[in-house]
């Protein structure tokens, strides 16, 4: 694996560690804010939005800037607005914070996916994606922790100091590790972007993507205060907790790109969600006690984030057949899919927790992750179907 890789892991720690480290501080920041605990999940969907938005449109005018310029441009966007949040002096602010690094975050991973199957040959793509994706699940091993750790014994805004120091180290590894002639695709003609937008089968795939994704995120965005009421662990417990998931995610993200490659996105998704589903039923039971719902949760970490390179090795395959002018745009709205999940699956989990309390976000979870499952069967069928006709 080419060094390049190693610079965007990196910054995709960054990123990974500001996305994420919300989850750990859910408590914290409505304690010191004063404000509900569903509204400070909502700090989740605001990210969420402002990838959602940002990584379709800006990747498609960002088309012809170079992509390496485009990066450090990124990773600066990104360190200033984890500066604004750290110096956020209210609720309204730190949402424009949020909105802000969301924005960078979108581009990067559209355009990196892109960039990293581009590096190495065509039979380790997945791979390569899920090592760039796995500065994600190195974050949630090691940054969401810590970041948890230092916003409840020094403040969260000194978490967000410490993300934007991440940052700036990210900025020096793209200047230094990632290569000046890497080619631009052609910028997408606007019929091809509609194309992408209108394409029945990428369309599928983006639903899949948000479904799958979205479902977890109905009972992680509200982790940090279930374990603590309903399990029963203290609050420093929690950050040893997240630290332990973090292993289960890392592991399984790899283990994710290397079912993927062996078998195919179509039967490793199919796999993924089955068990994901069936694991968020299982806490549902056991979240109400300590050591099984510790176990439930260790075991859901492996398939929780396995479905990242397999959904995003999919759309990029099946752009090249259906739209192989507009990939790029297709990468990035697929990373708008995953936000949309995100975004959906936290404010359905705030609902759920306003109106019917934290313990019953699992089971909704499992029946959204359900829905993810069927549809992948669906599209692997019309992959199927659609074989003949094409050969």
């Amino acid at each position: 694996m080419p060094l390049a890789l190693l610079a965007l892991t990196i910054s995709a720690f960054a990123i990974g560690t500001t996305e994420f480290v919300i989850v750990g501080l859910v408590p914290t920041i409505a304690q010191q804010l004063g404000v509900s605990v569903p509204s400070a999940g909502l700090l989740v969907s605001i990210y969420a939005l402002g990838v959602a938005i940002g990584a379709p449109v800006l990747t498609a005018l960002t088309g012809r800037v170079p992509r390496k310029a485009l990066l450090i441009g990124l990773m600066v966007l990104f360190t200033l607005g984890n500066l604004l949040a750290w110096q956020s002096p209210n609720y309204s602010t730190l949402v424009m914070a949020r909105l802000l690094t969301g924005l960078a975050h979108g581009v990067f991973f559209s355009i990196g996916s892109t960039i990293a199957t581009s590096l190495v040959s065509k039979e380790k793509a997945a791979s390569a994606i899920a090592l760039m994706f796995g500065g994600l699940t190195v974050a949630l091993v090691t940054g969401v922790p810590l970041g948890t750790f230092i916003g409840q014994h020094f403040g969260w805004r000194e978490t967000f100091l410490a993300v934007s120091l991440i940052g700036v180290i990210a900025i020096l590894a793209s200047a230094v590790l990632v290569p000046n002639n890497i080619k631009n695709k052609p910028a997408a003609r606007i019929a091809d972007q509609v194309n992408v937008l209108m394409n029945p089968r990428l369309l599928l795939i983006y639903a899949i993507t948000a479904l799958g994704y979205g479902g977890v995120f109905t009972t992680f965005t509200f982790l940090a205060p279930m374990m603590q009421e309903q399990a029963g662990f203290s609050a420093s417990m929690v950050s040893w907790i997240l630290l332990a998931y973090g292993v289960s995610v890392a592991i399984g993200n790899i283990w994710g790109g290397k079912l993927a490659d062996r078998h195919g996105a179509v039967k490793a998704l199919t796999i993924i969600f089955a068990a994901l589903a069936a694991l968020l039923l299982i806490f549902q039971f056991t979240s109400g006690f300590g050591i099984p719902a510790l176990i439930t949760l260790l075991v859901m970490g492996v398939f929780a984030f396995g479905n990242v390179p397999g959904l995003q090795v999919y759309v990029v395959q099946k752009a090249e057949e259906v739209t192989p002018n507009a990939v790029d745009v297709a990468s990035g709205l697929n990373i708008a899919a995953f936000n949309v999940g995100i975004a959906l699956g936290s404010v359905i989990g705030g609902q759920v927790v306003s109106t019917m309390g934290l313990a019953q976000t699992p089971w909704i979870g499992a029946v959204i992750v359900a829905g993810a499952l069927l549809l992948i069967r669906l599209s692997g069928h019309l992959d199927r179907k659609l074989k003949p006709s094409m050969a």
